[in-house]
């Protein structure tokens, strides 16, 4: 009896699990699709934590909370007022004179039940002070709204513990990001039209003798219109390469005659015209995707020749363990080069053909990835170190990546505001027309030192905006003067931005929140590849610039 009760109660935890895992699956459908199960996982397990609860700061974690984010923190000490009201949908008249944390946190819960919401009721510069070691434990901290001096102390503080911090401020019609971490490892890049990774050039043995077993010339008629097209250019290439002396079609009038032999293979009807072969068809489309060159892509080779990959520490994340291991198979079974991706674009043929073909390669790819899985477990019992916890499962999927690996390392906040001949350099060529991106950036520095000066931001009295247009100005030739640039910013620029009074329009701070949503989301599931590091947005024109400050 207490045996059956037992199995009772796990059949229903079991049940209520698949259930529930349906039920997510159903609910995150289309994100799925983006970044799979496992980046909804990174995506459910991590916790973010939001200073300022302004409209950008709420259109950010909108953009969060919707998606599954596992949980987030708000940091806010001010009181809600008319302005907030005015611009923040988080926000309605009734929560006037409350903490606008905790307003923002009840209403931001409503969106989706799965999110834990929490708040603090301070100011970030007196958790800097009394408690720094309170922002280690997030996953990403993303700063709106806040003055120079506070960014350069919290960036500081997260750089040394490596949690990636998102800077967003909406000033007026101009948005704002900057993005501070030492290094960000993605296996996932996503590139736009990535190449397929066939071999062709240099078939693997299990690959040369599955295409072996073809005999296009005496095939019956069913069976050669469906031959999947990878093998049709494979068996056309031997012949090519037999030939020519072992040289593939590399000229495009090397590559038409290419084309022009498997034409040739088309079988003819009675009265002399071609079948209907649209497998042959497909293969001649598909010639330059097929003769692709195996190689090494160069931002590979160079995490390669990184020192993260060349000496490995108990430090080092489970992404340069892998590369290292990774590169020792390339010069040891992979003769070269990478692992196998394992997969192979959708053609016209028989199922069971295709099947056969695509097992093919996801067998060598499994091969390929319990060898880098061998090379790991050398590298932790030789180095008598214990890296952080990798999976068969990490390692396949970053041996499936190999080739799209990306590693970005962003400038510390301090390192942009010292001052140097480099970064004289960089400004001065980014201001080749007077009216560059770069101007917004120079004006939002010139704006932060009004703040430092004045402990308030220029225009947002409207008696003052006279005044104010003449101080900042003295604001912008101080900054000018300290970099040694000579260059000139229009006095229209700074007027607009005394007229802005550091409004946050809700249009702007809703695009933005939808940006650095996005990054956040990047920075979380190591998918995508974030931007480096600044980000300017441009309301009036609807354009943006990324820059490398």
């Amino acid at each position: 009896m207490l045996r059956s009760r037992y199995q009772a109660a796990e059949e229903a935890k079991a049940s209520t699990m698949a259930s529930t895992k349906a039920s997510k699956e159903q609910k995150y459908d289309r994100q799925l699709r983006l970044w799979g199960d496992h980046g909804q996982e990174a995506l459910e397990n991590a916790h973010v934590c939001l200073i300022n609860a302004t409209a950008t700061g709420t259109e950010i974690l909108k953009n969060l909370v919707l998606p599954g984010i596992g949980a987030f923190t708000i940091v806010d000490g001010h009181t809600v007022t008319g302005e907030d009201v005015g611009n923040n949908f988080f926000l309605s008249i009734n929560h006037i004179g409350k903490n606008r944390a905790h307003a923002a946190t009840e209403l931001l819960q409503e969106l989706n039940s799965d999110v834990s919401g929490n708040f603090v009721e301070e100011s970030p510069e007196k958790l800097l002070e009394n408690n720094p070691q309170f922002f280690h434990r997030y996953t990403v901290v993303i700063g709106v709204q806040l003055p120079e001096n506070t960014c350069l102390r919290l960036g500081s503080v997260l750089w040394s513990s490596s949690v990636p911090f998102l800077i967003c401020k909406t000033y007026g019609l101009i948005g704002y990001m900057r993005l501070v971490v030492e290094e960000h490892t993605v296996i996932e890049s996503h590139p736009d039209n990535a190449l397929e990774d066939l071999r062709l050039d240099q078939p693997f043995d299990q690959l040369q003798n599955h295409i072996a077993t073809y005999e296009l010339e005496s095939m019956d008629k069913k069976d050669h219109s469906h031959t999947p097209w990878v093998v049709i250019v494979a068996k056309h290439l031997e012949k090519w390469l037999g030939e020519h002396n072992g040289q593939l079609p590399k000229t495009y009038r090397e590559k038409e005659a290419f084309r022009q032999c498997i034409r040739e293979g088309i079988r003819k009807k009675e009265n002399g015209t071609p079948e209907d072969e649209e497998n042959f068809d497909e293969a001649i489309k598909n010639v330059n995707t097929a003769l692709n060159t195996t190689r090494i892509p160069s931002a590979v080779q160079a995490l390669f020749n990184s020192e993260q990959c060349n000496h490995i520490t108990d430090q080092s994340s489970p992404f340069w363990w892998m590369l290292r291991a990774v590169k020792e198979f390339v010069q040891n079974e992979g003769n070269g080069n990478l692992p196998v991706r394992g997969t192979i674009p959708d053609m016209i043929a028989d199922s069971q053909k295709f099947i056969n073909l695509q097992n093919i390669y996801r067998q060598k790819a499994m091969q390929d990835a319990a060898a880098v899985s061998k090379h790991v477990e050398h590298l932790i019992q030789s180095s008598g170190m214990a890296p952080p916890s990798i999976s068969d499962q990490d390692i396949k999927l970053f041996c499936k990546h190999a080739s799209f690996l990306r590693v970005v390392h962003c400038r510390s906040l301090a390192e942009e505001y010292s001052v140097d001949s480099q970064k004289k350099d960089e400004i001065t060529s980014a201001m080749d027309s007077p009216d560059s991106e770069m101007v917004f950036y120079l004006m939002l520095r010139a704006v932060d030192r009004f703040f430092q000066q004045h402990s308030r931001y220029p225009g947002v009295y409207n008696y003052q905006v006279e005044e104010d247009i003449n101080k900042l100005k003295l604001c912008v030739t101080g900054l000018l003067q300290e970099y040694n640039l000579s260059i000139n910013i229009k006095d229209d620029y700074v007027h607009e931005f005394c007229r802005y009074g550091a409004t946050e329009p809700h249009t702007v701070a809703s695009f933005m929140g939808g940006a650095a949503a996005q990054e956040a989301i990047k920075l979380i599931t190591h998918q995508f590849v974030p931007f480096s590091n600044t980000y300017i947005y441009n309301a009036m024109s609807q354009t943006s610039v990324t820059l490398q400050l």
